[in-house]
């Protein structure tokens, strides 16, 4: 590939068989928590998340059917540090922009303080947040794939101000509205009530160091790398989406393996089939990574100790 900058998914540079399938997408997030009554309340009240299962220590919550977040009760671990390894963001990606804020309304009257920034990333429409144990959780709506730049099979993702109230202004509809401001604190958030669906669209990682995260997501688990920043931030995804993953050490530079701690529980990944998650079970131990195949689900851990399930799609 030149560089001549392109639009639509660069071609793979790498073979098939080397590579996680183009129709890999994420599953739900597992966090810990703390305090399960309240951090449910956040994404069910503030983010507009549905409660699709809530069953002793666990809640799960998500939109249209779809799990987004599994929330797990653990009060025996302690918070997580900000320097260490772990998660940095998870990232909920809305099928439009009217979705988009609609969430981004209700978290400013629900949650105010929880509240990180934004961003116009030239692929997406970003809002950033902090829940109420720390974790970091984004908000974003992509723009129309075939806008995309790419050069040299490295996607361009830059950072530019995008105005919360600017984007309100432009997006929120009349229903959203009427929505957000009922006196229940519990949003519906069913086909019927006009709230398009979402996904988790990528999860982004703290790590010790960007060279060995590329060696484990990259060459062994199969990803393929769509953008790099040094040795600060490198974005990896499958079939030429702008990311379904990143690591960054932003603040963990250095870090070594996670101990036992509030926050990120598990990270799914979702492929078409059953046999191509065996297929990445057996180049994973011509890798030489340790995991746990009981038939349907894959289990491994990162270099920082951070549990990747991988899953055939239901």
């Amino acid at each position: 590939m030149t560089d001549t900058a392109q639009h639509g998914a660069p071609a793979p540079t790498r073979a098939a068989e080397d590579l996680l399938p183009a129709s890999t997408s994420m599953g739900a997030v597992t966090l810990l928590v703390g305090d399960l009554d309240l951090m449910t309340r956040y994404y069910r009240d503030a983010v507009m998340l549905t409660v699709l299962r809530a069953e002793g220590n666990e809640v799960v919550l998500g939109r249209h059917g779809t799990p987004l977040l599994v929330l797990r009760h653990d009060p025996s671990l302690p918070p997580g540090s900000p320097r260490s390894a772990g998660l940095f963001h998870t990232a909920i990606l809305f099928e439009d922009q009217a979705a988009l804020a609609a969430a981004l309304a209700s978290v400013a009257v629900r949650a105010p303080g929880t509240y990180a920034g934004a961003g116009d990333h030239d692929v997406s429409e970003a809002f950033y947040f902090t829940d109420p144990e720390g974790n970091g959780v984004e908000l974003y709506a992509d723009r129309p794939r075939e806008t995309w730049e790419w050069r040299g099979g490295q996607v361009k993702m830059g950072t530019k101000w995008l105005d919360p109230n600017r984007f309100l202004a432009e997006h929120l509809t009349d229903a959203a509205r009427e929505i957000i401001a009922t006196a229940s604190p519990t949003i519906p958030t069913t086909p019927a009530s006009g709230l398009a669906g979402a996904v988790v669209g990528h999860v982004h990682l703290q790590v010790g160091d960007v060279a060995t995260a590329r060696d484990f997501y990259v060459r062994k688990l199969g990803f393929e790398e769509t953008a790099i920043l040094g040795n600060q931030a490198l974005f990896v995804s499958a079939g030429g989406y702008h990311h379904h993953m990143a690591m960054n050490t932003w603040n963990s530079a250095g870090a070594g393996p996670r101990v036992p701690a509030l926050g990120l529980g598990t990270v799914d990944i979702v492929l078409p089939s059953t046999e191509q998650v065996a297929a990445v079970s057996g180049r994973l131990a011509a890798h030489g990574v340790q995991a746990r195949h009981d038939g349907a689900v894959l289990r491994l851990n990162d270099p920082w100790n951070n549990l990747i399930e991988v899953r055939a799609a239901a």
